[in-house]
């Protein structure tokens, strides 16, 4: 597998290797040792897929406490994937990585634990798919604007999103208590 470092450095892009012929493609989506070796040395607890339409928009969400790290990946379709780094004491707080992900690319995107994740599904359907390093805590769980200015991801056009309740009334970064923040560790 291929290992794609970040604007930020610990988000990282993962191509698999992938074996095709007349027949199909094969490719490994997890292995533990090869995984550890790129830095992905957590052990994953849940595994989670959504299936969504096009201009679905999901997130910015993030677990504290109770961080989750996610690998994520689209089996079909495509979205534009983000990770944003909210971090307190962080180097790279507030800044932003985006990467499309589809069936066709087969990548990966490592989001590590203290940073939020959203995606926006680009095509007109996509199955996102990703490992977690924490269950589910919907009691610690925040969501963050999709659209705050002050982090300003360039999303795609694709028309307005489709957004949950949670997200639509998201509040600003700035905006959260500083207990919702992660503490960075160096």
């Amino acid at each position: 597998m291929k290992v794609i470092p970040t604007e930020i450095p610990e988000v990282l892009i993962i191509e698999p290797q992938v074996f095709g012929d007349a027949r199909g493609y094969f490719l490994e989506t997890w292995q533990q040792e090869r995984y550890a070796q790129a830095g992905i040395d957590r052990p994953f607890v849940q595994d989670n897929q959504a299936y969504s339409g096009r201009g679905t928009l999901r997130g910015l969400h993030v677990q504290n406490p109770y961080p989750q790290g996610k690998l994520v990946q689209v089996s079909l379709g495509e979205v534009f994937d983000v990770a944003v780094d909210i971090r307190r004491g962080s180097p790279t707080f507030g800044r932003w990585v985006g990467v499309f992900l589809s069936g066709e690319n087969k990548r990966q995107l490592w989001v590590p634990e203290g940073f939020l994740h959203g995606y926006l599904v680009t095509s007109d359907e996509a199955l996102f798919s990703y490992k977690c390093t924490d269950l589910y805590h919907p009691e610690t769980q925040f969501a963050v604007r999709w659209d705050d200015p002050e982090i300003g991801i360039a999303w795609p056009e694709v028309g307005p999103p489709v957004l949950s309740d949670k997200d639509r009334q998201a509040p600003r970064l700035r905006d959260l208590p500083e207990s919702c923040l992660p503490e960075y560790a160096q």
